[in-house]
């Protein structure tokens, strides 16, 4: 019996825009995510789509230079809306003790989002 030949077309990394990107590294994020089932799980459910936004961003970060030059600018500039959007939702959610798993996703998104922007 033949090998199945696969529907999807290749990535072209040149051809991607900065939504794209985030879209392909948030499915990935998503899928990664297992929590608890928890009272103390809770409270990170109802963060899960900030720790998503944040490990989207990093990630999406690390391959920055596969967008055309044009879209890179954009890209950081999206990036710190959103790092600052779950930021500010995670510690209005947390107050003062903020969990350290969430607080390193935010340093090292930030760290991300800093390390890119110098490159460009």
């Amino acid at each position: 019996m033949p090998a199945e030949e696969s529907s999807f077309e290749p990535l072209h990394p040149e051809q991607l825009t900065w939504a794209v990107l985030l879209a392909r590294w948030t499915d990935f994020a998503r899928s990664a995510v297992v929590l608890p089932a928890t009272v103390e799980g809770q409270q990170m459910r109802d963060s899960v789509a900030d720790v998503i936004t944040l490990q989207a961003v990093w990630f999406s970060l690390q391959h920055l230079e596969e967008l055309d030059r044009g879209q890179r600018q954009i890209g950081l500039d999206r990036a710190g809306v959103l790092i600052e959007r779950s930021r500010s939702a995670i510690q209005r959610r947390y107050g003062e003790v903020v969990p350290d798993l969430m607080r390193e996703l935010i340093e090292d998104a930030s760290a991300a989002l800093r390390s890119a922007a110098k490159a460009l």
